[in-house]
């Protein structure tokens, strides 16, 4: 497993950041790859950062091998995408403990139902379903869920 460094994303990083949020959401099956998702992402990720999202990135020497979007006084963990190279050696779980050194009492998040790989994980890591609901941006229906201290 390699040890990266989680810090706040650059600016300059941004386009990068949304391609490795792409090729991350392509490998669950629920997307192919596009200029046109591609183009949506980057557009996606410079309004959640004006709407107060906190941006980070796991950086591997200089390589960008994860991306994490959190709203903090949301307690919202908007956004957690692992670059395909580097899934399965356990920088999600890496991600999700800086999160809760961010968030320490509670988390709220939201999975798209059909990425049943990403929701089972949640459950595993401790966070409770709550509800479904409609994601008015882009029509999936998500899954709600909750982790508390």
């Amino acid at each position: 497993m390699p040890h990266l460094i989680i810090r706040p994303a650059a600016p300059h990083e941004y386009d990068e950041i949304a391609r490795v949020w792409m090729e991350s959401w392509v490998s669950t099956g629920l997307a192919e790859a596009s200029h046109f998702l591609l183009a949506n992402l980057r557009a996606r990720l410079r309004r959640e950062i004006e709407d107060g999202v906190s941006l980070f990135v796991a950086d591997d020497n200089g390589t960008i091998a994860a991306m994490l979007a959190l709203h903090l006084p949301k307690l919202y963990l908007d956004q957690l995408f692992v670059a395909p190279a580097y899934q399965g050696q356990s920088l999600g779980r890496q991600l999700l403990a800086f999160t809760r050194t961010q968030l320490p009492d509670e988390i709220v998040l939201r999975c798209v139902r059909e990425n049943e790989k990403a929701w089972r994980w949640y459950e595993r890591e401790g966070f409770v379903f709550e509800r479904e609901e409609i994601a008015t941006a882009t029509g999936f229906m998500m899954k709600c869920y909750r982790w508390k201290r």
